[in-house]
């Protein structure tokens, strides 16, 4: 590669702290409106989760529109930063399946374990490169957050299938 090619390169996976926010608010706003269509139709096996689901992602979408909004920040969202490895993974999940007016429970937790790897990876990411202060600080939240939501769909995910779905 030459050094032309190489700062092209770059240049090309380079993004701002204002877009990554963009993405990550519009993630968690259809994570938000993925759970709660959902309530009504998951079993009642599940529905607690669900609900549990759409609360924490509408915590996580009010966290990102009040640090969007931040003046003292502005000039910290203007950076520009590496682009994830895990950041077409991420903008993929903000595509919501159709999983009808009856879903399976298997399904639904099928779904919602991917989207929280997913957001637990990007976030993970995002802590590692995004510079000190408040972006990074809401960043390593969010990982820990997505990790314990991950960790709880994975024991239920587990209850569901191998013992005939007795939670």
């Amino acid at each position: 590669m030459t050094p032309d090619t190489a700062t092209v390169e770059l240049l090309r996976n380079q993004t701002s702290l204002r877009e990554i926010l963009e993405v990550a608010t519009s993630f968690e706003r259809s994570a938000r409106d993925f759970y709660t269509d959902l309530i009504p139709k998951v079993s009642k096996r599940i529905r607690y989760l669900v609900e549990e689901l759409a609360f924490e992602e509408q915590d996580h979408f009010n966290r990102f529109r009040v640090l969007a909004e931040r003046e003292d920040l502005a000039e910290q969202i203007r950076a520009e930063i590496q682009r994830p490895a895990s950041d077409s993974q991420f903008s993929d999940c903000i595509h919501l399946p159709e999983l009808g007016d009856n879903p399976d429970d298997q399904a639904v937790l099928q779904y919602a374990l991917g989207r929280e790897h997913a957001a637990m990876t990007h976030y993970t990411e995002l802590a590692a490169t995004t510079p000190e202060g408040p972006i990074r600080d809401l960043f390593r939240y969010l990982a820990n957050e997505e990790t314990h939501h991950k960790l709880e769909l994975e024991k239920l995910y587990y209850e569901t299938t191998h013992r005939g779905g007795g939670v």
